[in-house]
């Protein structure tokens, strides 16, 4: 343990008080040498601060001497605590562990002595464990703000709080004056609450806490707004007081407009979009409704592409976070951003542009959102005008947004950032370490705010960090009528807490809530890294503990087989099968010799082939690279099993998103520079098709259906509407806007400049609207048949086969698939069967395909499509033919 002048640093809190009557407390915090049973443990407890644990008697506090209980810690404790294993056990005296209640208000020091007295360690507490023992009945308390005959009660949870008052501003009250305090009334489950009168009906208010705060040692009196407002004044100072069943924060299309239902989970195809990217450019938007939620209530450029691809078979809009962040200026009036001419005033390889962004960090108007400030209050900077941020607007502006999109027949997904929060501790944008200090955030073995998520992490693995994710989805679904949720990090979540969120929404009825929850899909990042990674902390809801759950994870497996390489490499030059690996070599050295390019296409190959049938982990699959018939889960990703998925609804399949390079802008760093414009729109189609055909949900970040580039930015959540740049014109897709902002792009510059500078590189306007059409396609393609999303893992491992791969007939760097709905269970009657090739050579290929015969024509949606490349495609006999670059689906008819 660290010692300051010879004394212990009590800031560290190396202990973990899990029950009334256990402190854990871990045995590499006992001095090396000494038996812990010779030594004395003794507990400190002070309400105000000030312990000196080298005092012989106690001063201002109150001290427990504690027994080691050598039956260890419980099992149940362990079950929810695993990292505590090997921890002593140190059982309180009945009289101390009697009045935990009070004890946790205060300061709480652990301390180790020798027989002599004299003292060898000592530290401070973590109170999670202790917390959510107490104070299990808060479980059921309803958090927030809740109505009754008109008029409103709130109630916050601060069990560790001296004192709670509420802090209340009326409409037209100067804000910046002390307000009206009205004390608080405790109950036993740790809640504080005030009821007031119907005239409170748009009032401002704070939380005014009184508590112990370890970070600094002392009692602080925090004001504080409410984790649960569902509306905020302009830049979160104050929660505003709601009735979100107000008649008039319910606009009428959102009222009448029906929300889309799939058939299946597996049907789902989304359209990732952020919100200010959606219109902010877009003239054919009023101007004062650009980058706000309104404008997808106009008729505007924007919204008759969505509607294109609606009509197409696109059923998702996935949001990037729409809560409230604590990153972006809401005030229209003092948000800040280069003037346009500034900026195009300068090369296409320039690195002026991103310098003149950075300097507009302070007032910027533009964030990704990924920094959560309040969970269950719309975003102000998306709103229209700066009185509709103020209060009730966001509201009402919010279910505008929703009930346009519905009108569109696209379900409307939001982007959720539970694992973690933009400030923690003291922070003036800290709102949960300020009213229960440290429970909210996971800590690491001293204490200190974990970060694996480079923000502080969320510790939803706590009974009440659980409940505010559960009560917030609800409250989505609820009162929005939002149609699913993607987490954020989901691997940072447990099972558990997914698992909850999943009960919660199928106990939401028609009836009595007005929405059917049980039709609300769940999906997210199911990445294992972190503090928790390897289900250290919990079952983690990340790949391959989901199974059974109906939960969706990204498909990684795919994207990187498809694209080549990873998200962070050194070089982004790396190939893969969707561009050019050994097929058309790029000559960068990051790929290897021939041989290497050859053995990393078969396995990327194999990685795809997977991917198609939904990454089912028992789908035996003949392997390319392993030159055998293997399980799913057999094939390897980094030393994880490939395959993990139960069923197909549990793996999105995608190529691109919101984080990384976008498909064009790989596409532009890994294809051989000489490729033409042309080719690399067949390859953009692709690339697409890998994902858009295979059996599972789909997801397209916006704007990959028009070639969108934000300039080579692999990761633009501040890189301004300037790289983010979204044109529903269709003539400029972004590429060449300078180089990307260095903090994230820097060290690849190099690569970067030649590429930016070459204008071949910057496709037409007819490109982009040849890409958009060949997207159009696939989109009908897959909407076309139930053969492109059967619904269960059964009915794919019967019926889709892979009839060339680890065959004679296998050319590198193609993909025959083959679905024959003969066999089993029909799922659809129009066709028997059909054949997918996939060719991403740059060379006509011509395959034979054992079951193919005269009967097979191509898909009557290419023979009609705006390809006529395509139209080439030919079934002779058990041969198929493809031209260069493409894909073809060959059917057979019943």
């Amino acid at each position: 343990m660290r010692m300051l002048q010879g004394l212990p640093d009590l800031t560290l809190a190396p202990g973990h008080w899990v029950t009334r009557e256990l402190v854990a407390w871990p045995l590499d915090a006992v001095p090396v040498g000494l038996d812990p049973h010779e030594l004395v443990w003794r507990l400190h407890w002070s309400s105000d601060g000030g312990i000196d644990p080298t005092a012989r008697e106690p001063v201002a506090w109150n001290t427990a001497d504690l027994r080691i209980d050598d039956d260890g810690l419980p099992e149940p404790v362990l079950a929810d605590r695993p990292h505590l294993r090997g921890c002593l056990a140190l059982r309180l005296p009945a009289p101390a562990a009697a009045e935990a209640e009070r004890v946790l208000r205060g300061q709480l020091v652990l301390s180790l002595h020798a027989p002599s007295g004299r003292l060898v360690n000592a530290g401070s507490l973590q109170l999670p464990g202790v917390l959510d023992e107490l104070y299990a009945d808060a479980g059921n308390a309803r958090l927030g703000l809740t109505w009754a005959g008109g008029a409103p009660t709130l109630r916050l949870w601060a069990p560790t709080a001296r004192d709670v008052s509420l802090r209340l501003w009326h409409p037209g009250d100067d804000l910046h004056a002390p307000g009206r305090e009205l004390p608080a009334t405790r109950t036993p489950d740790g809640c504080w609450s005030v009821s007031g009168d119907p005239g409170w009906r748009g009032a401002r208010y704070r939380w005014q806490v009184t508590v112990y705060a370890p970070s600094g040692r002392r009692v602080v009196t925090n004001q504080v707004t409410d984790p649960y407002s569902v509306s905020l004044t302009v830049n979160s100072t104050h929660s505003v007081i709601v009735d979100l069943d107000d008649p008039e924060l319910q606009p009428a299309q959102w009222l009448s407009a029906p929300q889309p239902r799939l058939a299946h989970p597996v049907d789902q195809v989304t359209y990732e979009l952020h919100v200010r990217d959606f219109s902010i450019h877009d003239k054919s938007v009023p101007e004062p409704e650009r980058g706000s939620f309104l404008a997808f209530s106009r008729d505007s450029l924007g919204t008759r592409h969505l509607r294109r691809l609606a009509e197409a078979g696109l059923n998702t809009v996935q949001l990037l976070p729409v809560f409230d962040n604590a990153s972006v200026e809401e005030s229209r009036e003092r948000q800040q951003r280069p003037a346009k001419a500034e900026l195009r005033a300068h090369p296409p390889d320039s690195p002026t542009q991103q310098r003149l962004i950075r300097l507009t960090v302070v007032g910027n108007p533009y964030n990704w959102g990924y920094d959560p400030w309040h969970y269950q209050a719309a975003e102000g900077s998306f709103c229209s005008s700066l009185a509709s941020a103020e209060g009730p607007g966001r509201v009402h502006e919010f279910r505008t947004m929703v009930g346009a999109l519905h009108g569109m027949g696209l379900r409307v997904v939001l982007d959720q950032v539970f694992n973690h929060t933009a400030s923690f501790g003291q922070h003036t944008k800290s709102v949960l370490d300020r009213i229960v200090p440290g429970y909210y955030h996971r800590l690491n073995p001293l204490g200190f705010t974990e970060h694996s998520t480079c923000c502080p992490n969320v510790a939803t693995e706590h009974a009440m960090a659980q409940k505010l994710m559960v009560d917030s989805v609800v409250l989505w679904a609820r009162h929005y009528k939002v149609d699913g949720f993607r987490f954020d990090l989901m691997g940072h979540h447990s099972r558990a807490n997914m698992l909850a969120v999943r009960a919660a929404l199928d106990a939401l009825t028609p009836e009595r809530d007005g929405v059917d929850g049980s039709a609300v899909t769940l999906f997210g990042e199911g990445w294992n890294f972190g503090e928790v990674a390897n289900d250290a902390r919990f079952v983690q809801a990340r790949q391959g503990n989901l199974a059974g759950t109906g939960i969706g994870t990204f498909n990684d497996r795919l994207r990187d087989a498809v694209r080549g390489g990873g998200p962070f490499d050194d070089d982004p030059r790396g190939q893969g099968f969707g561009t050019g690996l050994f097929t058309e070599a790029n000559d960068a050295a990051v790929n290897g010799d021939g041989y290497a390019q050859h053995d990393r296409l078969l396995a990327d190959t194999d990685l795809i082939q997977l991917g198609l049938v939904g990454n089912l982990r028992d789908f035996w699959l003949p392997s390319n690279s392993r030159r055998a018939f293997v399980r799913g889960d057999e094939l390897e990703y980094h030393g994880q099993p490939a395959g993990y998925a139960a069923e197909p609804d549990e793996v999105v399949n995608y190529v691109d998103a919101h984080d990384n390079e976008t498909l064009f802008d790989a596409l532009t760093l890994k294809l051989p520079p000489q490729t033409s414009m042309a080719d690399r729109v067949r390859m953009n189609t692709l690339c697409l098709a890998l994902a858009t055909l295979g059996q599972a949900p789909v997801m397209w970040h916006a704007g990959t259906d028009i070639l969108r580039s934000k300039s080579l930015d692999r990761n633009s959540y501040a890189s301004g509407d300037w790289f983010n740049y979204l044109d529903w014109t269709m003539t400029d897709n972004g590429f060449g806007a300078g180089l990307p902002p260095q903090d994230d792009n820097g060290a690849k510059w190099h690569y970067f400049v030649p590429f930016l500078a070459d204008p071949a590189m910057k496709p037409a306007a007819d490109d982009i609207e040849r890409a958009h059409q060949g997207a159009l396609d696939l989109l009908r393609l897959r909407a076309s048949t139930r053969l492109f999303r059967m619904a269960s893992g059964h009915a794919i491992r019967t019926k889709v086969t892979f009839p060339v791969s680890n065959t004679a007939q296998q050319p590198p760097g193609v993909i025959v698939m083959r679905i024959d709905d003969r066999v089993g269970e029909p799922v659809q009657r129009q066709w028997a069967g059909l054949v997918t090739v996939f060719n991403a050579t740059p060379l006509a290929v011509r395959v034979r395909v054992p079951g193919l015969s005269s009967r097979f024509t191509l898909h009557p949606v290419q023979v009609a499509g705006h390809d006529p490349v395509l139209k080439r495609a030919r079934a002779d006999g058990e041969w198929a033919s493809v031209p260069a670059r493409s894909y073809a689906v060959f059917v057979e008819p019943r």
